[in-house]
C-alpha cells in the first residue's frame, strides 16, 4: 500500500497486512530459555487506525473474549497445559498483560503470576475491610463519592528498605531503588463486578533515587499473588520481573537474525508455518548463548551435536596454534562466536546472540563444505 512520499519523490510502500505471533517463553530463573511454552497467532480486519477505534469504546464494559488482549489467558492456560505443573509456574507479563480477568483466571488454575501495572484499580478501604462487601463499594463509586484506589494506599505504604540493580556490566552503571510492597483487595471493574470477585493481591514498587540525565527513572509497579513477607521477597520478584527482557532478546533474534518480517509468504498458513520453523532456530541460538554463561563448564555434548563438535574440532586442528584449551561448553560456544566476528579480547563481555547466529550460520556452511568435499573424495 502507498503511505507517502519517500526521500526523492518515490513512494513509501509499507505493508498493512499479515499475521500477528504472541508468544510465551519459559526460562529458568537463571535466565535460560527452556523453549516456547504458548504461542498464539492471528489477523486482523484492519491494521491501520486500530487506535483511534478505542478511543470510542469503553474497554472495561467489553467481553474479554471478544478482545485481542484474549490471547494473554489462552497462552497462560496453553502453557499450563504444557508444562502440567501449575503451581510451579509464574506468569510474568508486562504492562498489557494487567488484565484483572487474567488474575482471575489464574487464581482458577491454581497458577501465580507477576505483571507490571499501569492501572489504578478499586480497592476497598483498609479500614473497612473486614466489614464492607463487594457491592456497597459498588454503590459507593456510583453515588459519586471518592472512591479509593489502589495506589493510594501503596503511596501510603512506607518503605521497606532499598535494593541496588546493575544496568550494565560496568561497575559505576547501577540505580539504587526504593522498595515497598503492600498487600491490597483490589475490586474488579465497576462494569464486571457481577462477574468477577474481589482478588487480594501484593504489589511490590521499585522507584529509582537520583537517576542520571538523559535516562528515565526506574518506576515498576508489580502484582502478583505470590506472598510477599519481607524486603528479601520483595526482591526477589524483582529480579524476576527482570527476566522478562528475555522475551524480547527472543523476538530481536526471531527479527533480525532469523529476519521473520521480511517474508513474503502469500498464505497465512505457509507464513503460520515458516514462523514456526524460525522460531525453533531463534530459540536453539538463544539457549547456546545463555546455557554458556550459565553452565560454563559443562558437557558441550549437552547443547552441540556430535557432528557441530566434530566440525568445531576439525577447525580447530587447522590451527597453527589451537585454540581449544579445554573441553567444556564455554570454550566450543567461544570457537563459535569468533566464527561470527567475535573478537574475544580479555575485556570484552560475554558473545552474544548476534555473533552466536552468526557463528552457527557460518559453522553450518563450513560442515556443508566439509561433507562435499569428503563425498568427491569418495567418488
Amino acid at each position: 500500500m502507498n503511505s507517502g512520499v519517500y526521500k526523492a519523490g518515490q513512494p513509501n510502500a509499507i505493508t498493512l497486512c499479515g499475521v500477528l505471533m504472541h508468544s510465551s517463553l519459559a526460562i529458568t530463573t537463571g535466565g535460560v530459555p527452556l523453549g516456547l511454552a504458548a504461542v498464539k497467532f492471528w489477523t486482523r480486519d484492519k491494521f491501520k487506525g486500530t487506535n483511534a477505534l478505542k478511543r470510542h469504546v469503553n474497554p472495561t464494559r467489553v467481553p474479554i473474549e471478544t478482545k485481542e488482549s484474549y490471547r494473554w489467558l489462552e497462552n497462560l492456560r496453553q502453557s499450563i497445559d504444557l508444562l502440567g505443573a501449575p503451581q510451579r509456574c509464574v506468569h510474568v507479563g508486562d504492562r498489557e498483560s494487567d488484565i484483572y480477568e487474567l488474575y482471575c483466571f489464574a487464581q482458577d488454575l491454581g497458577t501465580h503470576f507477576l505483571v507490571r501495572v499501569q492501572t489504578d484499580r478499586l480497592a476497598e478501604p483498609v479500614e473497612d475491610q473486614h466489614h464492607l462487601n463487594t457491592q456497597n463499594s459498588r454503590q459507593t463509586a456510583q453515588k459519586g463519592q471518592k472512591a479509593h484506589r489502589v495506589f493510594e494506599q501503596l503511596e501510603s505504604t512506607p518503605w521497606a528498605g532499598t535494593h541496588e540493580v546493575a544496568l550494565s556490566g560496568k561497575e559505576e552503571d547501577v540505580a539504587r531503588l526504593q522498595v515497598k510492597f503492600a498487600t491490597i483487595k483490589t475490586l474488579p471493574p465497576i462494569g464486571k463486578q457481577k462477574h468477577y470477585h474481589p482478588q487480594t493481591i501484593t504489589y511490590v514498587h521499585a522507584r529509582e533515587e537520583d537517576a542520571p540525565s538523559g535516562r528515565e527513572p526506574i518506576n515498576w509497579k508489580l502484582a502478583t499473588n505470590l506472598p510477599v513477607t519481607d524486603l528479601a521477597g520483595a526482591i526477589e520478584k524483582l529480579d524476576w520481573y527482570a527476566l522478562r527482557w528475555k522475551i524480547e532478546v527472543f523476538h530481536k533474534v526471531l527479527k533480525s537474525g532469523c529476519r521473520a518480517e521480511d517474508a513474503k509468504l502469500r498464505t497465512a498458513e505457509r507464513l503460520v508455518k515458516f514462523l514456526a520453523l524460525l522460531t525453533v532456530v531463534s530459540w536453539r541460538v538463544f539457549w547456546l548463548t545463555m546455557s554458556a554463561r550459565a553452565t560454563p563448564c559443562a558437557s558441550p555434548e549437552t547443547v552441540l551435536t556430535p557432528a557441530e563438535i566434530n566440525v568445531l574440532d576439525q577447525i580447530d586442528a587447522s590451527r597453527p596454534k589451537p585454540r581449544t584449551t579445554s573441553k567444556t561448553l564455554q570454550a566450543y560456544i567461544l570457537q563459535i562466536a569468533m566464527l561470527g566476528g567475535y573478537l574475544a579480547r580479555s575485556k570484552d563481555p560475554p558473545p552474544g546472540n548476534m555473533v552466536i547466529w552468526r557463528g552457527i550460520t557460518r559453522l553450518n556452511d563450513i560442515a556443508l563444505g566439509i561433507h562435499i568435499s569428503e563425498k568427491r573424495r569418495c567418488g
